[in-house]
């Protein structure tokens, strides 16, 4: 295997991704995850019900990946909040994990996934 194979590594690098789920969104049919909105701070113009907490970390695997983003990470959380039946992720914030043996560098986000109630 020669040493460019090595450090290519996967283009995307890895990801992992949490949820803790609180409530179930039953009965509703699920968001599309291109449509779950992702907000930095909370929603005060109509009513919602938490749906729980999700958190997901981007990787970038070798030298020569691309810089994780949040727009990366804002994808990862979306999946996990249609995985609750959301229609948003709210509060969420980011954070760096730095340089590890295992990632060049890593960029975090977490927040609250919500069902808006129906009128």
């Amino acid at each position: 295997m020669s040493v460019i194979a090595l450090l290519g590594g996967c283009a995307d690098g890895w990801a992992t991704t949490q949820v803790s789920p609180q409530a179930a969104a039953a009965g509703r049919q699920a968001t599309p995850v291109d449509q779950i909105q992702v907000i930095e701070g909370d929603v005060t113009d109509r009513p919602y019900k938490s749906l729980g907490d999700v958190s997901a970390t981007v990787n970038k695997v070798t030298l020569f990946n691309a810089d994780p983003t949040r727009e990366m990470v804002d994808k990862r959380l979306k999946v996990e909040a249609a995985k609750l039946g959301a229609d948003a992720v709210i509060q969420v914030r980011y954070g760096t994990v730095g340089i590890s043996a295992l990632s060049w560098g890593s960029l975090d986000g977490k927040g609250r996934a919500i069902a808006y109630d129906k009128p």
